[in-house]
């Protein structure tokens, strides 16, 4: 019993420093917002903080993150007719999509990504369920 006891201490120790270790974002973080004729400003903005703060790719870095309405009208028209869009019901309207560049370093806490490598153009498709509520992240990648 004591064995077990003493293991069970030491898988929760090495599950608490795994998720201690999450992706961080640059103190240099580039932000890029084009002009926009569908959000305002704070609605873009919120839509970034909400990336920002849920940046969480173990080993990596969080560089630059974009809005470029022409790109995200495009990438939104796809989601909308054959992504998760199609089944969730969300208005055009309540869905931006931003991009991102990040770092992953070669440390080898992530084993999905490849280590000391830059991520470019990465998506994150958030949405909300009317203009007066939240941004919520609903999917990300390429």
């Amino acid at each position: 019993m004591k064995k077990i006891i003493i293991l069970f201490c030491c898988l929760l120790s090495v599950f608490s420093l795994v998720a201690c270790n999450k992706g961080s974002v640059s103190n240099d973080i580039l932000i890029e917002v084009s002009k926009s004729t569908k959000f305002s400003k704070d609605e873009i903005e919120n839509a970034i903080q909400n990336v920002k703060s849920n940046f969480s790719f173990p080993g990596a870095t969080l560089t630059k993150i974009w809005y470029d309405e022409e790109k995200s009208n495009y990438l939104i028209d796809s989601y909308l007719e054959n992504g998760r869009g199609l089944t969730n019901g969300v208005k055009e309207e309540n869905g931006i999509i931003l991009l991102s560049n990040f770092d992953v370093d070669g440390s080898g806490d992530n084993p999905v990504l490849n280590p000391n490598t830059t991520y470019s153009d990465y998506q994150w498709i958030l949405i909300r369920d009317s203009k007066n509520n939240v941004w919520k992240i609903d999917d990300f990648g390429y």
